[in-house]
């Protein structure tokens, strides 16, 4: 089995059971399932907005009301999907869609009626699904990003391979939210929109030493270097990305200009006039935001500026994020905690002198650039198959880019440029106003 095997399709790892496994005694078998339909079924009937169609076995249910919401019909492959869902909310969802147990005819759509029922008690992980919740808990507590943990947990998703992410990325190889400026735009073109506005946020000019905190496949690092002549260090933890951004920057005869790491960024050492980290911070671990804030703080001289692009939670779901599981932290991106801006903001006023200086939401912009990954992966399915990337890698995958659509299409999630100054920062950089 490949690598990217390994990590969706952990069901079959012997020390983690599938979530729908059944006890053997056929009796107690049938009595569990049909207790899990039964929960399933019911928690459905509680769909606030929207509708849903259901179809099972040859029955068909309608579940909320037309004319309210988003449309969807799912159907059910294998009644095995049932014990996945009840006991292993959100987790046993992706989960069991990944394994072909069940199918929709609009998957963001569906996630999103799924959200519209809230979270934790009152949604999906509320009822059976809290059974199975210590044990996610506690494989989460042990995915703790310390300097090892991350190059795990890094590795687990960004070496999946290179040429898995050129099918359904733009030629920038940009992994961030795009910003679509005009309705027209393409994904390339909404992804160089976002680079220039980081760019231009942060002030740069010739000759300025910017560090960079996550380098991707070095997007960022080579327009930095190329449009506005700074000197650029970028760092990443992941081995695949590393070889690929420092062949781009060799091929671009930028070499003299941009210098590449594999390094984590708590052991970083030099002084930099403006500093950037683009949905980075999701990797780091609410534990370790100090740290961050510290580092940011201490690699910039003391008239620097430092953008941070993060993906947020409300402020209200932090807590619940921090010690809970989902699929996403569970299966995609092991070790992730997303932040709530409101934290990111309490460790750098408690960590650092950095003080805000803008922040901009652009979290509306990731709906589409997921939507559009999404429909680029399944337009070149077969290509991903030709990779030796099996169905259930890839269903998994396309659960989390659709989850993820519909996150930001109800604004669950969020997208953030914060803007931060040291305390000599005096020049004022220019924002440009955001159209649309």
């Amino acid at each position: 089995m490949s690598a990217p095997s390994k990590v969706l399709a952990l069901a079959e790892r012997r020390d983690e059971p599938r979530l729908a496994a059944l006890p053997t005694e056929p009796q107690q078998a049938r009595g569990l399932a049909g207790l899990a339909r039964a929960a399933v079924l019911a928690k459905l009937g509680g769909l606030p907005r929207g509708q849903l169609t259901l179809h099972e076995g040859g029955r068909r249910h309608l579940f909320g009301r037309p004319g309210d919401g988003p449309h969807a019909a799912v159907t059910i492959r294998d009644p095995r999907a049932f014990s996945a869902i009840a006991f292993g909310g959100t987790i046993g969802a992706a989960e069991s869609f990944a394994e072909g147990w069940w199918d929709a005819d609009d998957l963001a759509a569906t996630v999103r009626l799924a959200l519209s029922m809230g979270d934790g008690a009152e949604g999906l992980e509320g009822g059976l699904a809290r059974l199975g919740g210590l044990i996610h808990r506690l494989r989460h507590r042990a995915r703790l990003n310390t300097r090892e943990g991350a190059r795990r947990n890094v590795a687990a998703h960004y070496d999946l391979g290179n040429e898995f992410f050129e099918l359904f990325l733009d030629p920038t190889l940009t992994y961030s939210c795009a910003l679509f400026e005009r309705e027209e735009a393409t994904l390339e073109e909404a992804q160089l929109a976002k680079l220039d506005r980081i760019c231009h946020k942060l002030d740069l000019r010739p000759g300025e030493r910017l560090l960079e905190i996550g380098t991707g496949w070095g997007a960022l690092a080579l327009h930095a270097a190329r449009r506005f002549g700074v000197r650029v260090t970028t760092t990443t933890l992941s081995r695949q990305q590393h070889q690929v951004a420092t062949a781009r920057v060799r091929e671009a005869g930028l070499s003299d200009r941009v210098t590449v790491l594999l390094s984590d960024y708590r052991d970083l050492t030099g002084s930099y006039d403006k500093l950037v980290s683009v949905e980075m911070i999701e990797a780091v671990g609410w534990e370790f935001y100090p740290a961050f804030m510290r580092t940011l703080c201490q690699r910039l001289t003391p008239q620097g500026l430092a953008l941070v692009q993060a993906i947020t939670i409300p402020d209200h779901r932090f807590e619940r994020m921090k010690r809970e599981p989902n699929h996403i932290n569970r299966i995609v991106f092991p070790g992730t905690c997303i932040p709530s801006t409101t934290a990111l903001l309490g460790a750098a006023a408690s960590h650092s002198d950095l003080r805000l200086f803008h922040l901009e939401e652009i979290g509306p912009h990731y709906a589409r650039t997921l939507r559009e990954w999404r429909t680029r992966l399944v337009a070149r399915w077969a290509e991903a198959r030709a990779q030796g990337r099996d169905e259930r890698f890839l269903r998994g995958f396309e659960y989390y880019l659709a989850s993820c659509e519909a996150g930001y299409a109800t604004r669950y999630l969020g997208n953030v440029q914060l803007l931060f100054a040291r305390p000599e920062a005096t020049r004022a950089p220019i924002v440009p106003p955001l159209d649309g």
